[in-house]
């Protein structure tokens, strides 16, 4: 099996890895460092496929240390850790999993903007803490017929925006350009999208390009009784912006599932009670998990069984 040598790098789901390991000789790559070298040094040559995750991705040096690289499976939609550009000039196959999480993703979107405008988990808090005996909770804000804004009408976007159809919300969005065939409104800029939009939810891809996409200027315009809502990546806001603006009540609240430097979360976000924090879950249902792990099996045979690959980035 040695022309199926795969390199697992990171965490897979215990389904996936011990599926990969009944079909391929498969060798789990160390984290950086000097065992990782020697791993390399023995394995690097002659492995042809890794499979990772959107997290660890595939950089430029990794591919350059694994000299027949062939393939790379990544679990999730995200793309901005793989190096495409490097691995697409050595002719090297990539998959991913888009389309089967983008139904729970927008769930989660909409779970985070219900829950900050209306301040579900404080609301909780004030209950168990027996605050309820001593007086009223505070009210929170209507999310029914009010204007949401989708920054990143892709797969993800397309679906968040039907679901505000259900809660009769006026529906815009941004993208760098207009997307085909759309008949919602579209924004020119981040800026404009956010001081029209009462709720912004941010569904763009990550990467260099929107590195800070949602910056001070986007949160000022979004206003003091603007909602921000993150399920993309954390590098796509202004984290040191967005505390500030939370902390100063620039704006009134935001429900987050992604961070700067996951999974680290900084003190200074999880002291505020204006902001609704999630471990980055949005796709982490027993639903979609199967179907993205299916995916990753599916990309590697479709490319040992020299097909195209289902879902190729």
């Amino acid at each position: 099996m040695a022309h199926r040598l795969l390199i697992q790098q990171g965490a897979l789901p215990p389904a996936l890895q011990t599926r990969l390991q009944s079909l391929y000789d498969t060798q789990l790559l160390p984290q950086p460092g000097p065992a990782r070298d020697d791993f390399l040094a023995t394995h690097g040559q002659g492995a042809v496929a890794l499979a990772t995750n959107a997290r660890f991705g595939c950089s430029a040096e990794l591919a350059a240390r694994l000299p027949d690289l062939r393939v790379v499976s990544s679990l999730g939609v995200g793309l901005d850790a793989i190096d495409l550009p490097a691995l697409h000039a050595r002719g090297i196959a990539v998959g991913y999993t888009p389309e089967v999480l983008n139904d729970c993703v927008a769930d989660i979107a909409f779970a985070l903007l219900m829950a900050a405008a209306r301040r579900v988990t404080a609301a909780d808090a004030f209950v168990r803490r027996g605050d309820w005996t001593r007086g009223q909770f505070p009210m929170g804000t209507r999310v029914s017929g009010k204007r949401l804004g989708i920054l990143g009408m892709g797969r993800i976007g397309a679906v968040v925006a039907r679901r505000a159809i259900g809660f009769d919300m006026e529906v815009r969005y941004h993208n760098r350009r207009p997307a085909a065939g759309s008949t919602l409104g579209y924004a020119a800029t981040p800026t404009e999208l956010a001081a029209w939009a009462d709720f912004l939810v941010v569904v763009t891809a990550g990467g260099p390009e929107t590195r800070n996409l949602v910056s001070r200027e986007v949160l000022d315009a979004l206003g003091p009784k603007g909602f921000l809502v993150n399920v993309s990546r954390g590098s796509v806001v202004d984290e040191a912006a967005l505390i500030d603006s939370l902390q100063q009540r620039r704006i009134a609240g935001a429900g987050l599932d992604v961070f700067a430097h996951e999974p680290e979360v900084p003190e200074a976000l999880r002291s505020l009670d204006n902001v609704v924090l999630l471990p980055h879950i949005a796709s982490n249902t027993e639903e979609t998990r199967a179907a993205m792990t299916q995916r990753v099996e599916d990309n590697l045979a479709a490319f040992f069984a020299g097909r195209t690959l289902p879902s190729a980035a």
